[in-house]
């Protein structure tokens, strides 16, 4: 039997490689293909055994999200949904927007200053992502309750920094770093200030780095389930936390919950595709401009 030709290995393996990440691609897409389908169904297609892919498309769970659903004569559903959004959006943007001034001159001091226990700072504030969150939530849910905090927006958006302050600090000394000390050098001796350097130099420089940090910071803190399921009340829910509303005693409304399912994934995926050639700058960051 003749051995195989370089050729015909080579078409085998990119045939192989060709199967996985179809295989990869299904695994990671089908779940949200599903739900997808799951929020067109009726009550009666939805609960089919076996499930049913060909069926008629209704947007009676989409319309429910904003007006409710009449559940009788005289009951019906309240449509809090918009609040959740509209509440994802004002914490989540005021989240990023406090990190973000908050974790500039931090990053800046850790990747151009020396000063003492610089090392065991930057550790100290990396160690934030890693601890379980529950030892944070107690404490605050204790503080937040006797400085009328709770189920605040700004409560949310300060319990938020434990999320994205130190994850904005470090990929931001990071980028800082890779712009050449000689910029930061040539403009102190043309008399920029420390902060003349920050703002006239180092940020317009860094601007891809900056704009994929707020951007996956703003994912993290759309996504954030835990804190504000400890911290927040039916006024301050965002949707994380709104989705799960749909379980009742009585029943599982399963078409709302997968279409706001649905729709608290738009904007963050909307978002993604905008800006998505400043993700891939800033994560690639690392060329002299």
């Amino acid at each position: 039997m003749s051995a195989q030709t370089p050729s015909h290995q080579h078409l085998v393996r990119n045939v192989a490689i060709a199967l996985a990440a179809a295989l990869l691609l299904l695994w990671t897409v089908f779940p949200f293909f599903w739900i997808l389908l799951t929020s067109l169904k009726g009550p009666g297609d939805m609960l089919s055994v076996p499930p049913k892919f060909v069926f008629s498309p209704t947007l009676d769970n989409y319309a429910a999200l904003v007006m409710g659903e009449q559940r009788g004569q005289y009951s019906s559903t309240r449509p809090d949904f918009p609040l959740f959004f509209l509440n994802s959006i004002i914490i989540s943007v005021g989240a990023v927007a406090l990190s973000i001034v908050a974790g500039i001159p931090a990053a800046y001091a850790l990747a151009r200053f020396d000063f003492p226990l610089k090392s065991g700072l930057a550790f100290v504030l990396m160690s934030f992502r890693f601890v379980p969150f529950i030892a944070f939530v107690i404490p605050l849910y204790l503080l937040y309750q006797r400085l009328g905090l709770y189920n605040t927006h700004a409560g949310l958006i300060f319990a938020y920094q434990l999320i994205t302050l130190p994850f904005t600090i470090w990929m931001l000394r990071s980028f800082f770093q890779e712009i050449p000390l000689e910029i930061q050098e040539a403009a102190k001796i043309d008399g920029c200030s420390w902060l003349g350097v920050l703002t006239k130099v180092i940020l317009p420089l860094s601007m891809p780095g900056i704009s994929v940090t707020v951007i996956l910071g703003f994912i993290f803190c759309w996504n954030a389930f835990n804190y504000p399921l400890m911290l927040a009340g039916r006024q301050t829910f965002p949707v994380t936390v709104g989705a799960i509303q749909f379980i009742s005693y009585e029943q599982v409304l399963w078409g709302q919950m997968a279409a706001a399912t649905i729709v608290a994934a738009l904007p963050q995926l909307v978002l993604s595709l905008m800006v998505q050639k400043y993700i891939v700058r800033g994560l690639t960051m690392g060329a002299v401009k």
